[in-house]
C-alpha cells in the first residue's frame, strides 16, 4: 500500500489531446495486459452498481478498484513503488528513512523488550531490508519482524527483495494474513498505508449534506450526489462544524470507519508502540475553505492527478489522512497521543544529519546523490511539510526519537 511523489498534471484531465483510454495521449499508454485487467474490474463495478441500484459508495468504489482479488490496484500484479512504478515513497527516495526510523525502533523495543515489530502494508520490502539491516548494526534486532500485507503479488515481491538483501535475518521474518494472536509487545507501525484505506466523500450544497456516490453513465463512471444513507457519516461530517459559506459548496472524504480499524490494532497490542507516517493535515487544515475540493488524489506512472475513473485497477487512489481523527480514534481505543510532528522533524530528531555525512565527504558523489535525496525528504515544498508522523503509545511512557524535537500536537 502505499506518499506518493509524482509529477501533478491536472492539465490533462482538463482538454488534451486524449488517447482511446481516457488519458493524455504524452502519458505512458498502458499495455494490453493491463487493459485487460482494468476492463475485468469494470465489468465487475458495473454489475456490482446494477445490483445496488444505479450507483454504489465511493467507499465501495475505492475498496474494489485497490483490492478486489486478482484485479484490483494493489493484486494484480502490477508494478508499483519506483522509478518504473507509479509513485515512490520515502523508504524508496533513500536508504536514510528507515536508518532513521530505526532510531525510534530502538527506543522503544527497548523500553518494551525488543521483542516484536510489525509492519502493516511493506510495499516493495525496501524498508524492512534496511530497518533490520540498520537495527542489526545498532545491536537490537527484534526477536520477530511480521509483514502483514494482503497483496499476493507484493508479498511476493518483498520475499524477494528480502531474500537478496538480507538473507540471514530472513528467520525472523514471518508473513501474516491476519492481526497476529496472541498480542505482541513492541511497535506496530504504517508508512502511506492509511492514505490508502477506503474513504467517503461528502458534499454540503446549499446548506444540504449529500454523499458522493458512483454510477455508470454514457460509457464510464461518473458522480451522482445522493442523500446520505449512513447516520454514522452523517453524524461525523456534521460534528466537524461548518461554517455557513462551507455549506453552499464543498467537498471532501471522510472515513469512519477509521476508529473500527486502529481499535482491531490496539485489540494486538500489549504493550508498545504505534508509528504512522503519512501525509495529511490537522482536521482545521483539512477541512479549511481553501481546500473546498477535498484532498482525493491519484497515482499514474509518476503522474498525480485528480480523476479517479481513470484506467481503474491501474493507478493509485488516495486521499489525505485526518489526523485529527487518528488522534481522536486513538484515545477512543485506550492509546496515548503521545506525538506528532513533521517528517523534516521527525528525520531531524533522528539523526539525519549524521548519517548524511557518514556517506562521504561533501563533493563526493555518493554524498551529493544522498544529499539531494535528504532535500525530497525534508524540503518544505517537497515531502518535509506535507507528510507528518503521529505516535500512540500503550503501557510505555518515554518518547523515542523522532518526536522529542518539536511537537505539533496542539494543532490537533
Amino acid at each position: 500500500m502505499a506518499g506518493r511523489i509524482g509529477v501533478l498534471n491536472t492539465s490533462a484531465l482538463q482538454d488534451p489531446p486524449a488517447s482511446p483510454w481516457g488519458i493524455s495521449a504524452d502519458w505512458p499508454q498502458p499495455d494490453e495486459d493491463a487493459l485487460v485487467l482494468s476492463k475485468r474490474l469494470v465489468e465487475m463495478l458495473r454489475e456490482r452498481i446494477d445490483d445496488a441500484g444505479g450507483s454504489i459508495s465511493f467507499a465501495d468504489y475505492m475498496e474494489k478498484v485497490l483490492y478486489a482479488p486478482g484485479v484490483g490496484y494493489y493484486s494484480a500484479g502490477l508494478r508499483k513503488f519506483g522509478s518504473d512504478g507509479d509513485f515512490v515513497t520515502a523508504p524508496e527516495i533513500s536508504p536514510l528513512f528507515a536508518r532513521c526510523f530505526a532510531r525510534t525502533c530502538n527506543s522503544i523495543l527497548n523500553e518494551t523488550g525488543g521483542k516484536d515489530i510489525l509492519e502493516l502494508g511493506a510495499g516493495s520490502g525496501v524498508m524492512a531490508a534496511n530497518l533490520l539491516a540498520e537495527l542489526e548494526r545498532m545491536q537490537c534486532l527484534p526477536e520477530r519482524y511480521l509483514i502483514l500485507e494482503r497483496s499476493a503479488e507484493l508479498r511476493d515481491r518483498q520475499q524477494e527483495t528480502l531474500s537478496h538483501r538480507i538473507p540471514h535475518l530472513l528467520s525472523r521474518i514471518q508473513w501474516l494474513n491476519r492481526l497476529p494472536e496472541p498480542q505482541i509487545s513492541g511497535l506496530i507501525f504504517a508508512n502511506e498505508v492509511i492514505d490508502a484505506l477506503p474513504v467517503h466523500r461528502f458534499a454540503w450544497r446549499d446548506n444540504e449534506l449529500l454523499e458522493l456516490h458512483v454510477t455508470w453513465r454514457d460509457d464510464t463512471f461518473a458522480w451522482v450526489e445522493k442523500t446520505v444513507e449512513s447516520m454514522d457519516v452523517a453524524a461525523q461530517v456534521k460534528a466537524i462544524g461548518f461554517d455557513s459559506e462551507s455549506r453552499n459548496h464543498f467537498t471532501s472524504e471522510i472515513n469512519p470507519g477509521l476508529k473500527d480499524w486502529l481499535a482491531s490494532l490496539a485489540s494486538r497490542l500489549a504493550r508498545g508502540a504505534m508509528v504512522f507516517t503519512d501525509y495529511g493535515y490537522p482536521r482545521s487544515d483539512y477541512y479549511h475553505p481553501q481546500r473546498s475540493s477535498g484532498t482525493l488524489m491519484c497515482h499514474y506512472r509518476h503522474r498525480s492527478h485528480g480523476d479517479p475513473f481513470l484506467l481503474p485497477g491501474l493507478q493509485d487512489v488516495t486521499a489525505y489522512v485526518d489526523f485529527t481523527a487518528l488522534a481522536e480514534a486513538g484515545n477512543d481505543c485506550g492509546l496515548a497521543v503521545k506525538g506528532f510532528t513533521t517528517q523534516a522533524h521527525f528525520l531531524m530528531d533522528t539523526d539525519i544529519e549524521t548519517l548524511l555525512a557518514e556517506a562521504g565527504p561533501e563533493n563526493d558523489r555518493n554524498y551529493l546523490e544522498a544529499a539531494q535525496q535528504v532535500k525530497t525528504m525534508m524540503l518544505p515544498g517537497e515531502m518535509g511539510e506535507r507528510f507528518k508522523a503521529m505516535l500512540l503509545l500503550k503501557g510505555i511512557e518515554s518518547i523515542p526519537a523522532g518526536f522529542r524535537l518539536h511537537d505539533l500536537r496542539t494543532r490537533l
